[in-house]
């Protein structure tokens, strides 16, 4: 019997970013949602529960700190790992970030080779099993 695939819900509001996240999974077998902001993610987690969370930091009109925040408020994502995607690479971004609720983050611009391993290791591994 084969395995489903993954689903992996990318919030990020920058179509040239969005673009590269697709192209450089595509060879995976993930099913890529997408939320182009706040309100279309928190949206769309009421019908889907995603296997892992890549969400973009500045958004438009909030950040993905106002969506870790909604989902680890609710016990359904308890299991669900979030990595956040930003171009704030600050010494203490990480450790702001893991405080969140975020289990890894990556900087942009996202390094094409890392992406699929941190991809891999947190579907695989799950929640704070190793940093981006």
């Amino acid at each position: 019997m084969e395995e489903q695939p993954k689903t992996i819900l990318l919030v990020e509001d920058d179509e040239t970013n969005r673009k590269l996240v697709r192209v450089v999974l595509s060879g995976k077998r993930y099913l890529i949602q997408e939320a182009n902001s706040v309100e279309q993610a928190l949206e769309m987690l009421k019908g889907v529960k995603p296997d892992l969370l890549l969400l973009d930091i500045r958004l438009g009109e909030g950040s993905g700190l106002d969506v870790i925040r909604a989902i680890r408020a609710d016990p359904t994502f308890d299991e669900v790992p979030a990595v956040a995607i930003t171009a704030q690479a600050m010494k203490d971004d990480e450790s702001r970030f893991l405080a969140a609720g975020f289990d890894g983050y990556l900087s942009k611009p996202l390094d094409t080779r890392k992406l699929p391993e941190v991809v891999e290791r947190f579907l695989r591994e799950g929640r704070r099993t190793g940093h981006a």
